[in-house]
């Protein structure tokens, strides 16, 4: 069976104090999910070590948002996989279509970070999609089975989660049609040696919309932004129907 993985990255958001003014609303709405439905919370660098002491004893996981591939060195502004296994890490998302678009990040890049957090003993979420340019030309299928066969190199496909998030779909409020989504999820599994890694979805998934997201058979998960920085709204993705 499948894990199913709904986690939330709050990208660029909260300091410590909103970190606990979320915990306390979020935690008190969570209910007794399936032992196989996994809660990750990516946050800042700078609330890492705060959250693993206050989601210590819970069943939320902690990610951060990035990895560099070395383990030190002169690369001012990234973290390292040991940095990250200090604060007791579980996942750590690779290659998020804003890393790519405004940090430069490659394909080459990208497959050096998954590398570097299977190395630590870290779960990646590998993120890939396609830009509304690339979709309208008829080139979705193209452009992530390119990503998908440059990313994932050498990786481990017995320790990754993939995610599929539609650049035009992220944080515009459009939503990739549900049976959309599963098919272009299903290709990604099709390339995949490994047919149980957890694929999941991302794109303006919000309490709308999630039934209908999750109830696809080949969805394993979302990675949910926006809403996950709201205590109710995500908790009740979390508990999903």
């Amino acid at each position: 069976m499948r894990q199913i993985i709904i986690a939330g990255n709050w990208k660029m958001h909260k300091t410590q104090t909103e970190s606990l003014e979320f915990l306390q609303g979020f935690l008190s709405h969570l209910e007794d999910t399936p032992e196989e439905r996994e809660t990750v919370l990516c946050v800042p660098f700078t609330c890492l070590n705060f959250m693993s002491k206050n989601l210590h004893g819970s069943r939320v996981k902690l990610g951060a948002q990035n990895i560099h591939w070395a383990d030190q060195g002169a690369f001012t502004g990234e973290i390292s996989g040991e940095m990250l296994k200090e604060f007791g890490i579980n996942y750590v998302i690779v290659g998020h279509s804003e890393r790519r678009q405004y940090f430069g990040e490659t394909d080459e890049t990208v497959n050096a970070r998954l590398l570097a957090a299977q190395k630590h003993g870290l779960t990646p979420i590998l993120c890939v999609g396609e830009s509304k340019a690339q979709r309208d030309a008829g080139e979705t299928e193209a452009v992530i089975s390119a990503q998908i066969e440059k990313d994932l190199v050498n990786v481990d496909q017995n320790n990754l989660v993939i995610a599929y998030e539609p650049i035009w779909a992220i944080g515009t409020g459009d939503t990739c049609e549900a049976a959309e989504a599963n098919r272009v999820i299903g290709l990604i599994r099709s390339q995949l040696t490994n047919k149980n890694v957890t694929i999941q979805y991302g794109g303006s998934v919000n309490p709308k919309n999630v039934d209908e997201i999750m109830a696809q058979p080949e969805i394993d998960g979302a990675l949910v932004g926006g809403a996950s920085l709201d205590p109710e709204s995500f908790a009740r993705l979390v508990n999903y129907q």
